[in-house]
């Protein structure tokens, strides 16, 4: 019993290491059924059965965590011995139980691996995170609701109007305007689409895994590195990097914001010893995107495929003044429903569930992401949410060591949205917008 006990904990706590393990350990071929009428099926080869444990993590820390500091990759080699037959196992096992001990043993070396993985960063913000910050142009209560939530998690917060790419309120300029960091789980936002575009698969199509199947809802809501990691192999790395940069991965996506820096997409696929393009498809490696990137990707899905120049006015008479600057129009809307039932399921039952200990009164809908890179873990969580008066977009973005991870920032969303709530934000928006009048129409830049 106790050795069973240990072989669960293993699976919970490292289920993204056996994700890599289940890469390496390929033995037999599957059939993946997508949308596409011309293509009935793809195949590829089966990882063994007893890594299905993988999906059911227990915990949104876990689900959402595919921590790795890069030395993860080990597990690769691992798993390589046990296909190649330099681990035995006990002859009277069946197949699936030689495939289980398999499992146990690399998620037991996985466990001592990750248990030295030391963090070097503070989690906790010194002194007044927003200090240096240009707030003049800024929606006051909205900045003051952020710098509540945020409280002394050192980190940013970035929040957008999806109507116009205005930004509202950026606390913790100085990382906010950063080259950014890996993307983690968020990243998956871009593979979805990517696939729903291609016609590859919809909200509703089961994809075989090891040991079981799964739809995008699912995946989204669960953040299953297993499912978006065949998505990447599916795609192949051109088409992947084709949407991403299309979404605005890559590039600037300020409008002349002073002190804005790029997040990178690579130019290249990851070598296949460090995972290739499925590890940048599960969450993000060898990418940068910065918190400006994903909030306007985010915010394209909200208003159903306006990719707007986000803008930050520096003072009040800019903010007045502010004319949409369309970057591109994104053909998006038709699959946005699909991807908002995983976004709306991570927030009620998935790893963005502890948004909803602090917030209840509106639909949220938004993806985590949690890794680790060089001593300093990663925690992301974007949304948009749903108000008779309009969206609002948030990205909040956290770095430091163990407390610091994607669910926080969920929760850190919640009170967010509460803070608003509270000081009756989105009653009062509605009534200044029955009473405004446009002023001017969106126009489309050239970048």
């Amino acid at each position: 019993m106790k050795l069973s006990r240990v072989w669960a904990f293993g699976l919970v706590m490292f289920a993204p290491g056996l994700g890599a393990v289940g890469a390496a350990a390929l033995d037999a071929p599957r059939t993946l059924h997508h949308g596409k009428a011309s293509e009935s099926h793809l195949t590829e080869p089966h990882r063994a059965a007893g890594h299905r444990d993988a999906a059911h993590v227990a915990g949104p820390a876990a689900r959402s965590a595919p921590t790795h500091a890069k030395a993860v990759h080990a597990s690769a080699a691992h798993a390589a011995a046990i296909h190649t037959g330099a681990t035995t196992a006990p002859a009277h096992l069946t197949a699936r139980g030689q495939a289980r001990a398999g499992a146990r043993r690399v998620a037991l070396r996985s466990r001592r691996h990750h248990y030295y993985e030391r963090f070097t960063a503070s989690s906790f913000a010194r002194g007044n995170i927003g200090d240096g910050d240009i707030t003049a142009g800024e929606d006051p209560l909205v900045r003051q609701a952020a710098i509540d939530a945020l409280g002394d998690m050192n980190g940013t917060a970035v929040v957008i109007d999806p109507s116009n790419g205005r930004i509202l309120a950026m606390v913790n300029q100085k990382l906010a305007l950063s080259p950014g960091a890996e993307p983690c789980s968020t990243i998956k936002l871009t593979v979805a689409m990517a696939a729903l575009s291609e016609g590859l698969v919809t909200r509703d199509t089961m994809v075989q895994l090891p040991g079981f199947r799964m739809d995008m809802t699912t995946a989204l809501a669960k953040s299953n590195n297993l499912y978006f990691e065949e998505l990447g192999r599916e795609l192949g790395f051109e088409r992947v990097r084709h949407y991403a940069t299309q979404f605005g991965l890559g590039e600037l996506a300020g409008y002349n914001i002073e002190g804005e820096q790029l997040g990178v997409y690579p130019d290249r696929e990851l070598p296949a010893s460090e995972g290739g393009v499925a590890r940048m498809c599960s969450f993000g490696q060898g990418v940068s995107l910065t918190p400006l990137q994903l909030g306007a990707f985010v915010a394209a899905i909200a208003n159903g495929g306006t990719l707007y120049y986000l803008q930050h006015p520096a003072t009040p008479e800019e903010a007045a003044a502010l004319e949409p600057k369309v970057k591109r129009t994104l053909d998006i809307a038709r699959y946005v429903p699909d991807l908002q039932d995983g976004m709306a399921g991570a927030v009620e039952y998935g790893t963005a569930r502890s948004l909803r200990a602090n917030f209840h009164e509106l639909p949220v809908f938004g993806k985590t992401g949690t890794c680790s890179d060089k001593g300093t873990r990663f925690g992301w969580f974007a949304s948009y949410s749903d108000t008779p008066q309009g969206s609002l977009v948030t990205v909040f973005f956290l770095e430091g060591g163990r407390p610091t991870f994607g669910p926080r920032a969920a929760e850190l969303t919640g009170e967010f949205y509460k803070n608003l709530w509270d000081r009756n934000y989105f009653a009062a928006k509605g009534q200044q917008d029955s009473a405004s009048v446009p002023t001017a129409s969106s126009q489309q830049v050239q970048p």
